[in-house]
């Protein structure tokens, strides 16, 4: 698999930290790029929006091929599990950013990678997670890490008529780590498979409050 391609925006100095956003299916780069700049509005941090490896119908970039809803196919999804670490492991070194201080976020197929990438074992764990319109993923030989979460910090937001994932994945999702432990902020909207621009400031603040400036 290729080496992936990503959209870089600067930080406006030296980076805080870092806010990584995972596009959707079918699109591309620069489909969440324009977020970066809502959510980190004093750009505080360097955000990166990586390509999606895979190219498979109907056009535009994936991450997985899809199998199931909630089961990305394994074989895919693997591939792209290790071209991905190591983009994210190579990015964050180049600007100076630990992962401790990385939010990572996407939509859709994009927040199913945010999940794995943060959560699964034997990785280590990013300041927090940003999930839009997405689910926790099962698959074989990527089992999420679900342990020692006290306090962990994941914002999530999901459409209430959602005709592609469901909202009740959203849910399965909020309430599974918060049994865990983790400091869950879930909003729903009357809305499709989109994000509500009205939820916006709540996540700002949310990005805000995560990645507050590190004591000197």
């Amino acid at each position: 698999m290729t080496e992936l391609v990503a959209h870089v925006r600067p930080a406006a100095g030296e980076p805080e930290g870092a806010l990584v956003l995972m596009h959707g299916r079918a699109t591309g780069e620069q489909d969440l790029a324009p977020l970066l700049d809502v959510f980190d509005p004093d750009r505080r941090l360097v955000g990166l929006a990586p390509r999606g490896p895979l190219e498979l119908p109907p056009g535009g970039r994936h991450w997985y091929a899809i199998r199931q809803l909630g089961y990305p196919d394994p074989e895919t999804f693997g591939a792209t599990f290790s071209a991905l670490t190591a983009w994210l492991d190579g990015a964050l070194a180049e600007h100076g950013v630990g992962l401790e201080r990385t939010v990572l976020g996407g939509f859709s197929q994009g927040g199913v990678m945010a999940y794995a990438l943060g959560l699964v074992r034997g990785r280590p764990t990013p300041a927090g997670i940003l999930a839009l319109s997405s689910f926790m993923p099962t698959v074989e030989g990527y089992e999420l890490d679900l342990s020692d979460r006290a306090g962990f910090p994941v914002a999530i937001a999901h459409g209430e008529l959602d005709q592609i994932i469901p909202v009740d994945w959203g849910r399965q999702a909020a309430e599974r780590l918060r049994e865990a432990g983790a400091d869950v902020l879930y909003r729903e909207s009357p809305v499709p498979h989109t994000l509500d621009p009205r939820e916006l400031p709540t996540f700002v603040d949310w990005l805000r409050r995560t990645l507050e400036p590190a004591a000197i």
